[in-house]
C-alpha cells in the first residue's frame, strides 16, 4: 500500500486537504504546484473552491490517494475511519513536513500547560545567544509556512498534532500532563497516551520532561533519551518578567531543551538570556496585566484553556480574586480546579457559557457560600467581577476552557476582555 514518507512523495497524486483553517490554507500553498490534483474540503466553508464535507466533500475525499487532515478533526471520528478502510492514507502536513525537514534543528514542545510559554522561552534563549530560531506550530504559524533560514525551529505541538507524527525531531519537550480535549481523544487515558506518543516516534532524540507526579506516573510511556528537570530558576524567571513560581520550572525546562538542541552549555545560554532579559516579551494572554484601576488589577490569562493553567494562575496571584471561567465543554474533569479554589479561598466566581455553570456547581459542592455570578457575555462578566471585589483585588480571566462556544480562538476572547476592561474604566 502506498504511504508517503514526505511531501515529495505526493507528486503525481490526488491529495485531499480536509479542514480549511490556518493549517489547511498553508497546506494548499505548500502543495499547489507539486501534486496532480488538490481536493479541498471543510465541514463549514463558504469558499467557492472548497467542498462541504456533508455535501459531496466526503465522497471527493474517498477518491484521493492521500488526505491531509486538519488537527481539529478527531482521528478516531467515523468518517476518518471510513476513509482509511477504503485505502485512503489519512495523515497530517506537519508529519510529512517533519519527515523531510532537517530534524537536527527542530524541537517540538507539548504539554497540558506551559507549552506556549516554553516554546517562546526556548526561541528567546537561542536568539539571545546569537543562534537564529523561530517559534511555529500551535503558537501561531505552521512550520511549513516559515522560510527556512538555516536556524532552529521550535514547534508548539498539540495532542491533536502529536498523534499523527511518525518521525522524531532532535528534541521533544513535555511540560506537564493533565486533562484536556477529552471530546477529541475519547477519555483521559487516550488523551495522555496520544500526547506522550510524540516522545516515542522513530529516530534518536532527547526528551526533556518536567519532573512532576503526573509525568512520572507514565514514565514507562516516555521514549527517547529522557532528561528529567527537577529544579527551577526563579532569578531568570523574575528577570524575564514572568508571573508565578510555576514558571521557575518552565524556564529551567527551556534552558535544558535549548542546550540539548544547540549543543551549547546551559550556563552559557543562561548568561545570554539574563543579559537580554529586558527584550523578552511575555506571551499575550498568559498572566498579562491589562490595567490597574485603584486597588483592582485586571489580568488576562486567556491562554488557560484547561484547568491546570488556571490552577497555576490562582497560585500566582495574591489577594482576593474574581475569577472569570467558561468556554466550550470538552468533557474535562473540573474537580481539581474546584478543589484548588476551595483550598485557596478568597475567590469569587464569574461563570460564562457553556461550561462555566458546571464549574460553579463543582465549586459550590466544596464551598457552598462562594460568591457566584452567571454572565452571558464578557461585558457582564467583567462588570460583575469588578463589583465582587469591594475590598480590591484582581479580576482574573483564566477560563479553564477553550473559547469556541463564543469566540473563534483565545486571541479573540482575550482581545474582547481587554476591550471591555478599557471601556469600563473609561466610562
Amino acid at each position: 500500500m502506498f504511504r508517503p514518507r514526505g511531501i515529495a512523495d505526493l507528486a503525481g497524486r490526488c491529495v485531499g486537504i480536509w479542514g480549511y483553517g490556518v493549517e489547511g490554507r498553508a497546506t494548499e500553498a505548500l502543495l499547489h504546484d507539486s501534486v496532480e490534483r488538490l481536493v479541498i474540503v471543510d465541514d463549514h466553508s463558504r469558499d467557492e473552491h472548497v467542498l462541504t464535507t456533508t455535501e459531496g466533500g466526503l465522497e471527493a475525499l474517498r477518491q484521493c490517494d492521500v488526505v491531509m487532515k486538519s488537527p481539529g478533526i478527531p482521528r478516531r471520528r467515523a468518517d476518518v475511519r471510513d476513509l482509511e478502510s477504503r485505502g485512503v492514507v489519512v495523515t497530517s502536513t506537519l508529519s510529512l513536513w517533519l519527515a523531510d525537514a532537517d530534524r537536527t534543528r527542530v524541537a517540538m514542545v507539548t504539554g497540558t500547560k506551559g507549552k506556549s510559554t516554553v516554546t517562546s522561552l526556548i526561541t528567546f534563549i537561542l536568539n539571545a545567544t546569537g543562534l537564529p530560531a523561530r517559534s511555529a506550530g500551535n503558537i501561531g504559524i505552521p512550520p511549513y509556512s516559515v522560510v527556512d533560514d538555516g536556524g532552529f525551529l521550535i514547534v508548539e505541538t498539540s495532542s491533536f498534532q502529536a498523534v499523527d507524527i511518525t518521525d522524531a525531531p532532535a528534541v521533544v519537550v513535555v511540560t506537564s500532563l493533565g486533562s484536556d480535549h477529552l471530546d477529541w481523544h475519547g477519555d483521559l487515558d487516550t488523551y495522555q497516551r496520544d500526547k506522550l506518543s510524540l516522545t516515542t516516534t522513530a529516530g534518536d532524540h532527547v526528551t526533556v520532561a518536567s519532573d512532576e507526579a503526573s509525568l512520572r506516573a507514565r514514565e514507562d510511556q516516555l521514549g527517547g533519551d529522557v532528561q528529567w528537570i527537577h529544579t527551577g530558576d526563579s532569578e531568570l524567571r523574575l528577570a524575564l518578567g514572568l508571573v508565578g513560581s510555576h514558571n521557575d520550572r518552565n524556564v529551567q525546562v527551556a534552558l535544558a531543551a535549548a542546550a540539548a538542541l544547540s549543543g551549547h552549555l546551559e550556563a552559557q545560554l543562561r548568561d545570554a538570556a539574563l543579559a537580554h532579559a529586558r527584550s523578552f516579551v511575555p506571551l499575550a494572554g498568559r498572566l498579562s496585566v491589562v490595567a490597574v484601576a485603584g486597588d483592582i488589577t485586571f489580568i488576562d490569562d486567556g491562554l488557560a484553556t484547561n484547568p491546570l493553567p488556571t490552577i497555576a494562575a490562582l497560585e500566582a496571584v495574591v489577594g482576593d480574586i474574581a475569577l472569570i471561567v467558561g468556554g466550550s465543554d470538552r468533557g474535562v474533569d473540573y474537580e481539581p480546579l474546584a478543589t484548588a479554589i476551595a483550598q485557596r479561598g478568597h475567590v469569587h466566581l464569574v461563570a460564562m457559557p457553556t461550561v462555566g455553570e458546571r464549574i460553579a456547581e463543582q465549586v459550590r459542592e466544596r464551598v457552598p457560600d462562594i460568591s457566584v455570578v452567571i454572565a452571558d457575555n464578557m461585558s457582564q462578566a467583567v462588570s460583575a467581577a469588578r463589583e465582587l471585589l469591594s475590598r480590591g483585588g484582581t479580576v482574573l480571566l483564566s477560563p479553564a476552557a477553550p473559547s469556541f462556544s463564543q469566540y473563534h480562538n483565545w486571541e479573540e476572547r482575550s482581545a474582547d476582555f481587554s476591550r471591555v476592561v478599557r471601556a469600563l474604566l473609561n466610562s
